[in-house]
């Protein structure tokens, strides 16, 4: 086995542990809100609306974190997210109002997952792989954060159960300390000299702006958010509300984890054979197929199940393969950065996901009409990603990406 190879491989291996933990404990957030809302005599749309801020928070600092990664290095971006993401949880088990909840989950975590998730660790590892082996090492990194969703929502269930949702959460912030040490992992190297001049970080700004491919990934990609962070925040109250037992939410979330690790390996490997953005509008008609038999179909436990597997393989399957394509068109010395933006419109969905599924909610009283928007923005994904094509813009026209 070569240098070279010995650290891309560690370097793979710190970004899959470091984002199973950043995500595995995110996705369990959704497990508080019975508990915490009961407590405290809030309605849903509090909790709803700390989460969703949070999403937030997260999209609008992923540039700017992402910009200050690629100048100055993903382990600095990492580290600062990681204590930020402690402090948030342990803030968050002493929270005791709407603002001390918002302030600890939304904002303090918010920032915290913008250092130690999607866009700064898949920027790095698009950095560290050939442009053949890109699409397939970014889907081994993404699939870890979904194995992370699968093996920590039995846990933080298990210890809400035997701690209570306060001690849970600094419980939680002890383990995700654990990514402070494991960003030494993240050792990487300058990228090869450039034999032109080098782009600043406007330029980068203005040629992505320019690109009618990039707003339209971006576009689409809010549509991701939205559907991910309603189903993670409300599904285990909707299963509940339909007279199902609290385990079967945390089931389906489990199972959703579990075989997004196939759907995300997946997704990357025909990323590396086939068109991305075409495979992109294939997944978000299948994610409206899905919901939509979801659904019509009679809601038992065994169903329930069988959408938590289906979801599960389109859940974050979108992750490499938005982020290949920006890396095609634009390279991959802004990467992090440019990702970032691109995810600022996934948190918009998320935020509005996450709110609009609990203020709808209470005042209704169904998720129904969520549901549906949800079904009809699948078909707006599909259609957004279907003219973007993978041609590298002129200033890489006949450079390797």
């Amino acid at each position: 086995m070569t240098t070279a190879w010995r650290s891309t491989t560690w370097l793979l291996l710190g970004a899959s542990l470091i984002l199973a933990l950043s995500l595995g404990t995110r996705h369990g957030f959704g497990l508080f809100l019975p508990p915490m809302s009961a407590e405290f005599g809030w309605g849903r749309e509090v909790f709803a609306f700390a989460i969703a801020l949070q999403n937030l928070i997260w999209g609008l600092a992923q540039p700017i974190t992402g910009a200050l990664a690629d100048r100055f290095g993903a382990r600095k971006a990492i580290l600062v997210g990681g204590v930020l993401y402690v402090l948030g949880l342990l803030c968050m088990g002493m929270a005791d109002s709407p603002l001390s909840l918002s302030l600890s989950a939304g904002l303090l975590i918010g920032i915290g997952l913008s250092g130690t998730s999607f866009s700064v660790i898949l920027g790095v590892v698009g950095r560290a792989v050939p442009v053949e082996k890109r699409s397939m090492a970014m889907g081994i990194a993404a699939a870890a954060g979904s194995f992370g969703q699968f093996a920590m929502l039995p846990g933080t269930l298990g210890l809400i159960g035997w701690l209570g949702w306060s001690a849970a959460l600094l419980a939680l912030g002890l383990l995700v300390a654990l990514i402070l040490p494991l960003a030494a992992m993240i050792n990487e190297t300058p990228p090869p000299a450039s034999t032109g001049p080098q782009q600043t970080l406007g330029e980068a700004l203005r040629e992505a702006a320019g690109h009618s491919g990039f707003w339209l990934l971006a576009l689409g990609f809010f549509v991701c958010g939205f559907q991910v962070v309603f189903v993670a925040v409300h599904l285990p109250a909707y299963l509940v509300d339909h007279h199902l037992p609290a385990l079967t939410g945390t089931t389906v979330l489990a199972l959703v984890g579990l075989f997004n690790i196939f759907g995300t390996y997946i997704a990357g490997w025909l990323g590396g054979r086939m068109a991305k953005p075409r495979l992109l509008s294939a997944l978000y008609l299948l994610r409206g197929v899905v919901i939509t038999l979801f659904l019509v179909a009679p809601l038992t436990q065994w169903s329930a199940y069988l959408f938590g597997i289906a979801m599960g393989l389109l859940w974050l399957s979108t992750v490499p393969l938005t982020n290949g394509t920006v890396a095609t068109l634009f390279g991959v010395r802004n990467l992090s950065m440019l990702g970032g933006i691109v995810f600022l419109f996934h948190q918009l969905g998320s935020f509005l996901g996450g709110w609009l599924g609990g203020y709808l909610y209470d005042t209704t009283g169904s998720y129904d009409l969520v549901w549906q928007i949800s079904i009809g923005l699948s078909v707006m994904a599909a259609a957004l990603n279907w003219p973007v094509r993978e041609v590298p813009v002129a200033r890489l026209q006949g450079v390797p990406a």
